[in-house]
């Protein structure tokens, strides 16, 4: 037994010993998306000072279209496929379920215990299976409210008033009736993301559409039903409007919508397509469903994985260790593009506590990310497709009167997610 250990330490040695070696040469392709892809651009000028002889080019495909050709490379065998590719955390387990070699492990390539703790447990629920790592933390979303301070001032709301939803449909009258044409909040309600809203308020309130360890069905689940019940009361109200991403870019420019619940990431999307509402935007933190109830949850951000077929795994790695596990690659996409770290000593940087001057100097790195260690952990099991499909369709329905009240909808969303992933419905 000792001969074999040490025998394996010296054969990990020499591997790490060659794996950085083999890093500081070769080209390396990624692909990813919007801003998360201007980001990874961004980190390769300091990621070169120490790897100039790796090229690295990063294209940016759209989310869709990253989602779409992985799958079919991955079903494919991993033809096509680049070196790195950017996985939504809640997509992630569906990729390891339906295809379990189509990725590598990192840890053989120096993802160790000590590189792996420096990450929020919340992040590495999804990327991890068994034994293996197959995908490094990126960005996260703490879920707050982007407002604008000036439709809520005419209407003399105070954002630290509102602390329950009801609270948020009060104070949503009062800011349209004192700036007309305007709506207080907006979400996609049946769109592409049609279940976003249910998925922050959700995970929130500890409700998920599967159990934590995957084994049953709990959409319907009562605290599922009481999210439910609020979106409605929400809609009806006239308090949220349904919104997709372009739309609601539109609307945020153009001044018609007071706020926008979202991930913290979404402080890039705001920065950088309305430059000229400086000072005019703040954050504060999203309701709850009770005066005494949670006020954290994530919805987004994003890992980064190495297809299994990459010629040049150790270069890759390298790139994905230097632009996710040092502070100077996160806080470089913090600043460039308001992502946010999943990295806890990033949240340390000075930066973080500074005052943002778009957001009228308001220190929200500090705000938007003291609710990370709040957030719960969620699963999406190699089911997700079909339970974020039975939702849209139920949730469409269920907003137009379809059906008598919220748990029969979510049972139908239940019996719906049973039927195509063979899972019980959990009690």
């Amino acid at each position: 037994m000792r001969k074999t250990i040490g025998c394996a330490a010296l054969a990990v040695a020499a591997g790490l010993h060659a794996s950085t070696a083999l890093a500081q040469s070769g080209e390396i392709r990624v692909w990813s998306w919007d801003i998360a892809a201007a980001s990874l651009k961004a980190n390769i000028e300091g990621f070169n000072k120490q790897y100039p002889n790796v090229k690295v080019t990063v294209e940016d495909l759209g989310n869709a279209q990253v989602f779409s050709k992985t799958q079919a490379g991955c079903a494919a065998g991993g033809a096509g496929l680049p070196d790195v590719v950017s996985i939504e955390n809640y997509k992630a387990e569906s990729y390891w379920n339906q295809f379990p070699d189509c990725f590598a492990d990192l840890k053989p390539l120096g993802y160790t215990p000590e590189v792996a703790g420096k990450f929020a447990d919340f992040k590495r629920a999804e990327l991890e299976k068994g034994e293996a790592a197959y995908a490094m933390p990126w960005d996260s979303g703490p879920v707050v409210m982007f407002y604008r301070r000036d439709l809520y001032e005419k209407a003399g709301v105070d954002p630290a008033s509102i602390n329950t939803w009801d609270d948020f449909i009060a104070a949503g009258k009062k800011v349209t009736a004192a700036n007309p044409g305007v709506t207080m909040s907006a979400t996609d309600l049946d769109g592409d993301g049609t279940t976003e809203w249910f998925r922050m308020v959700g995970n929130e309130q500890g409700c998920n559409y599967f159990a934590s360890d995957g084994s049953a069905v709990t959409v319907n689940a009562p605290a599922c039903v009481a999210v439910y019940d609020k979106l409605k009361q929400l809609k009806e109200a006239g308090t949220i409007v349904s919104a997709g991403w372009s739309d609601k870019i539109q609307s945020l420019k153009a001044g018609k919508v007071a706020t926008i619940m979202f991930g913290g990431w979404y402080e890039g999307t705001i920065r950088t397509n309305a430059p000229e509402l400086a000072g005019k935007w703040g954050v504060y933190r999203m309701p709850s469903l009770t005066a005494d109830g949670p006020r954290a949850a994530n919805i987004g951000g994003s890992s980064l994985a190495i297809p299994a077929g990459s010629k040049n795994r150790e270069a890759a790695f390298a790139f994905i260790k230097y632009a996710l596990s040092t502070d100077e690659g996160q806080v470089t996409m913090l600043k460039a593009y308001g992502l946010v770290p999943s990295l806890n000593s990033a949240l340390e940087d000075p930066y973080v506590k500074q005052g943002q001057p778009y957001w009228a100097n308001q220190a929200i790195w500090t705000d938007i990310l003291a609710t990370l260690p709040k957030i719960k952990s969620t699963h999406g099991t190699a089911f997700l497709n079909d339970a974020e499909a039975a939702l849209k369709t139920v949730q469409t329905k269920f907003l137009g009167g379809g059906y008598p009240d919220a748990k029969a909808a979510l049972d139908d969303a239940a019996s719906q997610i049973s039927s195509a992933s063979g899972l019980p419905v959990g009690q």
